[in-house]
């Protein structure tokens, strides 16, 4: 199988620097979630990438493979194969309730703004996509305002349970679309690596 988001990518914004999207958010609500959220920032007055990642197991956190310009590279665990997923050691252990997203769903995003601020953007869950020989889901899509600072932050249902990190985004027509890797892709994606190094 060649790489699954090589070409796929390649007609989506990744969602690492610009200008800040989404809506201002003084604190993210749920305890468990701010304490696994991970803000990534790297640049000067002149240039500057924003990012998020995740902690999702003991040690272990998460953000899209884009995002390698944000981690120190003696963090790096490893990077999926195909997909734009990328581990590395954080000191959290998370307690965070995951979910799988549901089509018609309500999902909530974290991210980074421009200056460095938390910002949020809620959506409805609009198709997830699986792929051949994948046991787990390929992705989702939900319509939001998700973009620019959201690689690598958190996708939420109603209840604050993870159900993925967002990728990308892509506008069509009026509306913004929102890729993200659901949980259950990303725990295969890291089983993967964890096999790999056996």
């Amino acid at each position: 199988m060649t790489r699954f988001h090589s070409s796929f990518l390649a007609g989506l914004f990744l969602a690492g620097c610009a200008t800040s999207s989404g809506v201002p958010a003084s604190a993210i609500s749920q305890p468990d979630v701010a304490a696994a959220y991970i803000p990534l920032h790297a640049g000067s007055a002149l240039s500057h990438a924003e990012g998020a990642a995740f902690a999702i197991a003991p040690g272990v956190a998460v953000t899209n493979g884009h995002n390698r310009n944000l981690i120190a590279p003696e963090a790096i665990i490893g990077e999926a194969r195909d997909f734009d997923l990328l581990f590395f050691r954080d000191r959290r252990s998370p307690m965070t309730a995951v979910a799988e997203p549901e089509i018609g769903g309500a999902v909530q995003a974290y991210g980074q703004g421009v200056g460095g601020e938390l910002r949020t953007a809620h959506g409805t869950v609009r198709a997830i996509q699986t792929c051949a020989g994948c046991a787990a889901p390929a992705y989702f899509t939900f319509a939001g305002d998700a973009g620019p600072g959201f690689s690598g932050g958190p996708v939420l249902d109603p209840s604050g349970r993870l159900v993925g990190i967002v990728f990308g985004y892509k506008n069509e027509g009026r509306e913004r679309l929102i890729y993200a890797y659901p949980v259950s892709r990303i725990w295969a994606e890291l089983s993967g690596l964890a096999g790999a190094g056996k």
